[in-house]
């Protein structure tokens, strides 16, 4: 959305830049503290429309802002207890800008921070969240821009026949360009096109249970809620397709109490930074998750035990050096620290016998010739079915990162037979730095209409984009998943003149330019 939207672009720049000049310069605090008042306001927007629909529909709802709320630690007397209906940003927005400020800190963001109990992920990890927007001055411009932010979110979703899209996400995103370096530890948002693709050729399933490892904003988690969601609507006609091509809803007349908890039951993050964890969590319930399951934990550490778990694992894991060898999970067969080829283990190890995954590797996991890569690569071969690998361009991560990536498809239990390769050459955007959107969807909806497609029984050419490979020419190959490993080159045969015909030609050109060069000389004279 913000490389198609430049309205969108530029009041996410006037927010960065109204925290840069309030006191907040460190982004990822930053980012913190706007998700603090994005949440604020999609709460109070999707309640009010919960409320709108139940009176539609004359069916029950409780308002999280009903009833009245006593602060932790306050004395259980009748003048301390608040209305909740206060809590709204539709009502405190009204405030004197000190009043507000003062309102937000001590009632408001406390208030939020028990929203889903005391025993939920969502309080445990928010407990030690501090809103520290320092000045009436900055509550106020935030605030204005949010409003704008979400008036210019609404717009474009309209008229692109889209439901609410990944808001919280997109702001990561533009926040994070500020940043010189990919972000901390090496943290970079996967683009919401690419999230779109892995979830279609996934296709996550009404009860499964789905998890991602890494899980960072929880972009993938929220790719998977909307697939899902999109499938209650399948057979909508109203519904138009974005600007990639992929047809998603957030919302759904469909989308019953009973559905919506199945989904909110289903969805798992891990992420090893507490503010991640935050963002992810946030993230979540301002699309309707209700009660999301983000957790603190590193999924590569002896902490971490969750074997044949889960039925769909999305994920683009960091893959930026690696980790102390006392810290790795004990049960890792792979001896390495490299995190890439890590994850491929913890990875396989979470899946349920017969639960598939589509995970992001840097594209030097595919070839690399080190025992533990050959041994990546075997886990996926041998004890898996290793349904497609699609290589993407090096651009598709900038501007964060220039590294070529590949994304694996694979069935854990299963047994591969041919491996699918598809050579994506463009995504839909620039490969540039700017990464404009470009007409048409590039790649994207092709890999998704072949592979659902595929037919290993049917003529496979290897000059083409997309080719099978049979498993014993890839373990012949020392399990080498590289696709210009088997694609055969397109030589295209030129022409030449004879010699003589060319030495003719390179004579009456001689004449000719001597020819010009005298005229030049006697206009000279």
């Amino acid at each position: 959305m913000l490389q198609s939207n430049s309205a969108l672009k530029s009041k996410i720049d006037q927010l960065w830049d109204k925290f840069w000049s309030g006191g907040i310069a460190n982004p990822l605090t930053a980012i913190e503290q706007i998700t603090y008042l994005l949440f604020m306001k999609r709460l109070d927007d999707l309640d009010l429309k919960k409320k709108r629909d139940a009176e539609f529909t004359g069916l029950p709802y409780k308002s999280i802002y009903e009833g009245r709320w006593l602060p932790t630690g306050m004395s259980d007397n009748k003048e301390n207890y608040i209305d909740k209906e206060t809590l709204r940003w539709s009502q405190f927005k009204r405030k004197q800008a000190e009043e507000m400020l003062n309102h937000v800190q001590m009632r408001v963001f406390p208030f939020l921070k028990q929203l889903n109990g005391d025993d939920s992920p969502f309080t445990h990890h928010m407990k030690n969240a501090v809103f520290i927007i320092p000045k009436p001055s900055l509550l106020v411009e935030a605030m204005s821009t949010i409003e704008e932010i979400f008036a210019e979110i609404e717009k474009d979703a309209s008229k692109g026949g889209q439901a609410f899209q990944d808001i919280q996400g997109d702001v990561y995103e533009m926040l994070l360009s500020e940043i010189a370096s990919a972000g901390k530890n090496g943290q970079f948002r996967t683009p919401r096109h690419i999230i779109k693709l892995i979830a279609e050729l996934v296709a996550p399933q009404l009860g499964h249970s789905i998890a991602d490892p890494a899980c960072g904003t929880g972009g993938f988690l929220l790719g998977a809620y909307q697939y899902m969601v999109t499938q209650l609507d399948k057979n909508r006609k109203d519904i138009k397709p974005d600007e990639d091509g992929f047809i998603r809803n957030s919302v759904s007349s469909l989308l019953t109490k009973d559905v919506s908890d199945i989904i909110n039951n289903s969805l798992y993050g891990y992420d090893f930074d507490v503010t991640m964890v935050r963002l992810g969590l946030m993230n979540l319930m301002m699309h309707g998750v209700d009660t999301p399951h983000i957790d603190y934990k590193d999924t590569l550490s002896k902490g971490f035990n969750e074997p044949n778990r889960y039925n769909i694992i999305m994920a683009n894991p960091p893959f930026t050096g690696s980790i102390d060898k006392g810290d790795i999970n004990e049960s890792f067969k792979l001896d390495t620290t490299k995190t890439e080829l890590l994850f491929v283990e913890s990875i396989y190890n979470m899946l349920k016998m017969g639960g598939t995954a589509g995970v992001i590797v840097p594209q030097g996991v595919l070839f690399g010739s080190g025992k533990a890569f050959v041994e990546a690569r075997k886990i996926l071969i041998e004890k898996c079915e290793l349904k497609a690998v699609v290589t993407m361009p090096s651009g598709v991560f900038k501007p964060y990162a220039g590294v070529s990536t590949a994304i694996l498809i694979f069935t854990k239990g299963g047994e591969t037979e041919n491996v699918w390769f598809y050579d994506m050459k463009s995504d839909g955007y620039s490969l540039d730095d700017k990464r404009t959107k470009l007409d048409g969807y590039g790649d994207l909806q092709d890999i998704v209409a072949q592979y659902k497609n595929r037919d290993p029984k049917k003529e496979n050419d290897r000059k083409a984009k997309f080719f099978f490979v049979p498993k014993a020419e890839i373990v012949e190959e020392g399990y080498d998943l590289s696709m210009s490993k088997y694609k055969e080159d397109v030589f295209e045969e030129v022409e030449y003149e004879k010699p003589g015909v060319i030495l003719a030609k390179l004579k009456a050109m001689e004449s000719v330019i001597n020819m010009e060069l005298s005229e030049l000389e006697g206009m000279l004279e």
